[in-house]
């Protein structure tokens, strides 16, 4: 199979398998914390070569689920007030959280890292308690850990 055709057939992968190419997931993470790619897959517990294989669709998916938690707990801490305003020891506190994280991965647990109570927050401000729970409803056949998640912020605090 050529090249080109290799990194198409990945990309599709990627969307099928994480709901968009990694390079774009990658990307914002970068752009965000405004850091290397090269760091980047520092705190992710990557290789920089592999990272950039994932990235361009030369590979098709990240093979260690640690690494896999670890970018999705970095995706929730840009949702951190102090992240989002681009504070910089915000930024480098939610980076070195991640790097030293060992998340443990399962089918129905999504790793939050140690800004549970401020993800859960975030969302509670998002709707009220009743939403969450509705919408946790409504995902838990196909989403069951994004259902856990709402269910989570949606109880009483």
């Amino acid at each position: 199979m050529e090249d080109h055709k290799i990194v198409q057939r990945n990309v599709a992968l990627q969307r099928e398998w994480y709901g968009e190419p990694l390079g774009d997931r990658v990307r914002r993470l970068v752009v965000a914390f405004d850091v290397s790619q090269a760091f980047l897959a520092e705190v992710l517990g990557i290789s920089a070569p592999m990272l950039s294989q994932v990235m361009s669709g030369r590979r098709a998916k990240i093979g260690n689920p640690v690494v896999l938690a670890r970018m999705i707990m970095l995706e929730r801490k840009i949702l951190v007030p102090e992240v989002a305003a681009g504070n910089r020891d915000a930024m480098q506190s939610a980076l070195e959280d991640v790097r030293d994280a060992r998340p443990t991965v399962g089918r129905d647990n999504i790793p939050l890292g140690s800004d549970d109570k401020t993800v859960l927050a975030a969302l509670r401000e998002l709707a009220e308690d009743e939403d969450l729970t509705e919408a946790a409803k409504r995902l838990d056949d196909e989403f069951p850990a994004i259902a856990d998640l709402l269910r989570r912020a949606g109880a009483s605090h």
